[in-house]
């Protein structure tokens, strides 16, 4: 008599880690979905500061992932760090309203960005340490999917929030603090994570040469295709500036940011799903022609409905790129030293997107909107035929 095995189940601290994503993302998300229309609008901030602001924040937030995450690798302690990064982001959220500079904005927007830096590398390292290998890339993409859900909370909250104040930015800002106050809460109540490995392994930094040897040729193929890629990813404030220049108001402007998240969310946990069962590159090529089909639409776009088609074709393709990244960074690099994987392959990304953003806004101001969804297509081409030559 045979005894029938049970599926694997996707562990609780991956759910719990889930619901924390989702909570700041609509906080975030609230957030940077009129972020640019304060900079721009109230402020009156350029394109390129816009894009100075978003690529410094996310450049920093990649690089502090790589010392993150080899510090859970070494400390053990995965759950601290993570409470650390978003009990930053949390703190971070009452400045924002607070702001009357450009430069207010930015220290608000660079310590919010620290603190996702910090609990990154940790939260993702985590989800691999718990996830049953058979369903390694399910996990990712349930804890993906539930990020993008509060993406898409935070722009709908915006929306409603701006209509009954009126489209009074500041105000509206505020709210953004109580979701992530949420975070810290569930983080301390509901996450438990393996014994402790600390002691085992001495503190490798991940940028020594000892270190970097560690890894294999099929990871540091993955964080090459990851760096290009990034560069055709540019911050998705660009896509709430092209939804004001094509008509729609302060109120309706979020929409962009729903239409793009909740594709987004749709798309995430089945392409997570499907990497387990069928060839990694190929659901990375589909992403990357769904990303040129959006930044081709966007760069001629100029009524709101193409606008926001070309936001949803933006969301579908982050469902099938984010999760598959990171599946392939944890399926390429040791068990003890998966935090440092993970930090690694984000610094060499923050590197990248802070050149991606500040290349996005000089476009914009001096050759047009068209010129940067052009830019970001022929990026995008030139990952993919790379990603064809790996396969090959």
């Amino acid at each position: 008599m045979f005894i029938k095995k049970s599926p694997d189940r996707i562990p609780r601290t991956v759910w719990t880690l889930g619901f924390v994503s989702l909570l700041m993302d609509c906080s975030s998300e609230l957030l940077h979905s009129i972020l640019p229309i304060y900079l721009v609008g109230t402020l009156g901030a350029s394109a390129l500061t816009v894009g100075m602001i978003e690529g410094v924040g996310a450049a920093a937030a990649q690089i502090v992932k790589i010392f993150s995450g080899a510090l859970s690798d070494f400390w053990g302690h995965r759950k601290r760090l993570i409470l650390l990064g978003y009990g930053l982001a949390a703190l971070s959220k009452p400045l924002f309203p607070l702001a009357g500079s450009v430069e207010t904005v930015f220290a608000a927007r660079f310590l919010d960005r620290i603190g996702k830096g910090i609990r990154g590398a940790p939260r993702d390292a985590l989800i691999a340490d718990v996830a049953p290998v058979s369903i390694r890339g399910a996990c990712f993409g349930l804890r993906q999917a539930m990020d993008t859900v509060g993406a898409v909370l935070g722009p709908l909250l915006a929306m409603l929030l701006l209509y009954l104040y009126h489209d009074d930015l500041k105000t509206v800002l505020w709210f953004a603090a109580l979701p992530a106050a949420l975070t810290v809460i569930l983080i301390i109540a509901g996450i438990q994570e393996p014994a402790s490995h600390a002691g085992r392994h001495r503190f490798r930094s991940p940028l020594r040469l000892d270190t970097l040897r560690l890894f294999p040729l099929s990871y540091w193929r993955v964080v090459a295709i990851g760096a290009i890629f990034t560069l055709a990813r540019f911050s998705e404030a660009f896509l709430v500036l092209r939804a004001q220049q094509a008509g729609l108001s302060v109120t309706v402007t979020p929409l962009v940011m729903v239409v793009m998240s909740l594709l987004y969310a749709l798309s995430a946990y089945p392409a997570g799903v499907l990497s387990d069962m069928m060839n990694k590159n190929h659901l990375l090529s589909l992403g990357l022609l769904l990303l040129i089909a959006a930044d081709l639409l966007l760069a001629r776009a100029d009524t709101p409905s193409a606008v926001l088609l070309g936001a949803g074709l933006w969301g579908l393709h982050m469902g099938f790129t984010e999760g598959i990244l990171a599946t392939l960074v944890a399926s390429t690099t040791p068990p003890e030293l998966k935090g440092s994987a993970f930090g690694l392959f984000n610094f060499v990304s923050g590197l990248f997107a802070l050149l991606a953003s500040m290349l996005a806004g000089g476009l914009w101001d001096f050759y047009g909107a068209s010129a940067t969804f052009y830019t970001g297509a022929g990026f995008a081409a030139l990952v993919l035929f790379l990603t064809a030559c790996v396969r090959k």
